[in-house]
């Protein structure tokens, strides 16, 4: 059974129309009374930390473009809060324009990088030799083409269209239709077991010692605890010099998540855990 959540304040990476808060909107059991939203990712995770808002919600990983580098370093090296859920969305990007602009007078295309290489091949068929121009985000590119003059079309969600007033010129933009993103609600408080958990944590190494990667897998290994996830990042310090982020089954509570714990914090010099909780499933 999932734990329902409330709260007052949820944080999200704005501004209002992107594709952050078409997750939050659509979260289950999350009751919240006012959404903020912050134009970055670390702004809405600190603003847990510092009481500015109960939650946030921000993206951690997409199926095309990789892990979202900006949440992870967040979490691992400035934060103190703990992952309570994880949401995984379907992105639809739409191509947007203002009533009355045909897709034969687009002049410009405005779209954040990633949500333009996600739709690259669209985009040349569509529009072939028109200008692409970046923008901080798609809710942003969404607002700029809504207040030109110009005939221009923007990359963004329905929820964009429809907060700013533009129409769908064109549906399902993206090259690859199963473009998935992992999107993870974040909290002060840990979350109890719900029978159907992953635990993500962040393992900080040794840099003198040879076959620590090998020792902490092995931890896992003779447990027979599955790894969903193991990437390694810059830890900032010195060139050379990584962590590494892990996302296992079962809650840090399980007998042999905690026991595989209790020896990764004997053998490394940090071992910080990210949050246990339930785990994605469709329904």
């Amino acid at each position: 059974m999932s734990v329902p959540l409330s709260c007052r304040r949820v944080a999200y990476l704005g501004p209002p129309g992107t594709f952050t808060e078409e997750a939050l909107l659509s979260w289950p059991d999350l009751e919240f009374e006012a959404s903020i939203p912050f134009p970055t990712v670390e702004e809405a995770i600190l603003a847990v930390q510092d009481n500015l808002a109960e939650k946030a919600v921000v993206p951690i990983e997409n199926s095309l473009e990789g892990s979202v580098n900006a949440t992870l370093d967040c979490l691992a090296f400035e934060a103190d809060v703990f992952i309570q859920a994880e949401k995984v969305c379907q992105v639809r990007h739409c191509l947007l324009a203002r009533p009355g602009v045909g897709l034969e007078e687009v002049a410009r295309v405005i779209s954040h990088p990633q949500a333009a290489a996600q739709c690259r091949r669209h985009l040349i068929e569509l529009l072939p030799g028109v200008e692409v121009e970046a923008a901080n985000s798609t809710s942003e590119a969404a607002r700029r083409v809504a207040e030109s003059g110009e005939p221009l079309a923007a990359l963004g969600s329905a929820l964009a269209a429809e907060l700013y007033g533009l129409q769908l010129l064109r549906e399902g933009m993206e090259d690859h239709p199963e473009n998935r993103t992992r999107f993870v609600l974040l909290g002060r408080e840990k979350m109890p077991p719900s029978g159907r958990d992953k635990t993500s944590m962040v393992c900080f190494i040794h840099q003198d010692r040879p076959g620590m990667l090998l020792q902490i897998l092995q931890e896992f290994a003779y447990r027979y605890i599955n790894l969903s996830k193991i990437e390694s990042r810059p830890t900032k310090k010195s060139l050379g010099e990584y962590c590494f982020f892990i996302d296992c089954e079962g809650h840090e509570e399980d007998e042999v998540v905690a026991s595989a714990l209790k020896c990764l914090r004997c053998k490394l010099p940090r071992v910080k855990l990210l949050g246990s909780y339930p785990a994605y499933r469709e329904d």
